[in-house]
């Protein structure tokens, strides 16, 4: 019989659901926010998506080295929580990009720093069944974001009309009140070794490696979601809607997260993983070629169950191959990896945007995650 889920992964994925919460009230409106508002052209919201992005996802290897050498989880992740907090301010009072793009830099940051750790903190409870706590804390992270995205909406069509800045203002409590859940947690620091951790590959497998590289491919042509909801704008879909949309997005990812994970305990994470990586392929090809508002609703589920099967899995695979005591270590070389992929992702996105169309855009990632999904299910064997 299962165990039940971890006090720990409850109080972790608490805050994550108050920060995205926070988070997802603002990422739908944002990049309508940079655009209109602030007239910013595509291109530079690819450079600051890619670099907020890029530069979180590097920073989570270093966090994880940190941690593993330290010795240390919890403290760092309030570090993170708290940092990624204190930047709604920046983006309520910004009235050039540059000022955003401080602000997402920043936050990322925050997330760059607590989320190696605190996927650490997950993958020690249980080594046996991490795809279901991966997959538990992956579903309340997006049910978070499926409230922030219902606030949004009722915020811009009832109350504040296209009153952004109000919103990001708002969106300042959630993400207080989530560093709180974190006090609770309890932290089993790993025994002192003698041997000294390295910051390397090499004790590595082969087959980590393997998954790295073709994850790195893979995320070359993943941008940032906000060409999903430029698009979405493009085909004529109202500002007061684009949380809806978002929100379809979020509630297969939802929903899909939990029996996912569970699903990869079972029969394997390749396979899995190959699924998701082909479910891109077919979503960013649909996207090429839509020209009907109607099929926006219908491909933003598809991108939330594309994100349920790829996020909380390839996390939970990351630590499989990791050695023992080098889980933070080896779940932050893979996001510092993919993490080098998505800064260009989503500034060859922008300019392929601005000087060839969207289609360009979305027929340069299909063509990548078709590869990469080859590769997985060819290079990796099946153990």
């Amino acid at each position: 019989m299962a165990r039940k889920i971890s006090k720990n992964v409850k109080f972790l994925g608490t805050t994550s659901l108050f920060t995205d919460f926070a988070s997802e009230m603002i990422f739908p409106i944002l990049p309508i926010f940079l655009t209109v508002t602030l007239g910013a052209p595509v291109a530079i919201v690819g450079l600051i998506e890619g670099l907020a992005e890029s530069t979180a996802s590097i920073l989570k290897t270093f966090s994880g080295f940190i941690s593993d050498k330290l010795r240390m989880r919890k403290a760092l992740v309030i570090k993170g929580y708290t940092l990624s907090a204190l930047t709604k301010p920046i983006l309520a009072l910004s009235v050039i990009w540059p000022h955003v793009l401080i602000a997402r830099f920043l936050d990322r940051v925050g997330k760059g720093i607590r989320e190696a750790p605190r996927d650490a903190l997950i993958a020690a409870s249980n080594s046996h069944e991490r795809g279901r706590f991966f997959g538990f804390h992956r579903a309340l992270d997006t049910s978070g974001a499926m409230l922030g995205n219902l606030a949004a909406f009722l915020l811009l069509s009832k109350f504040v009309a296209a009153d952004f800045r109000t919103i990001f203002w708002i969106a300042l409590i959630p993400a207080l009140l989530s560093v709180f859940f974190l006090f609770p947690v309890k932290e089993s620091r790993p025994r002192k070794v003698k041997e000294k951790i390295k910051f390397s590959f090499k004790p590595f497998s082969k087959r980590y490696k393997k998954f790295v590289a073709i994850a790195t491919l893979f995320y070359l042509g993943n941008f940032s979601y906000a060409f999903f909801i430029l698009k979405a704008a493009d085909l004529g879909v109202i500002i007061a809607f684009i949380p809806l949309v978002y929100l379809a997005y979020n509630v297969f990812y939802a929903a899909f997260s939990y029996p996912v994970g569970v699903l990869s305990d079972k029969i394997g994470r390749r396979n899995v993983l190959a699924s998701g990586y082909f479910a891109f392929f077919i979503l960013t090809t649909l996207f090429a070629f839509t020209t009907q508002q109607y099929f926006v609703w219908l491909l933003f589920p598809l991108y939330g169950i594309y994100k349920a099967i790829t996020d909380g899995v390839s996390r939970a695979f990351a630590a499989d191959l990791s050695p023992g005591r080098l889980k933070a270590t080896g779940l932050g070389l893979y996001q510092t990896s993919i993490g080098l992929a998505i800064l260009p992702a989503s500034l060859i996105a922008g300019f392929l945007w601005d000087i060839v169309g969207s289609q360009a855009t979305f027929l340069f990632a299909s063509a990548l995650s078709l590869l990469a999904t080859i590769l997985l299910l060819t290079l990796i064997k099946k153990k």
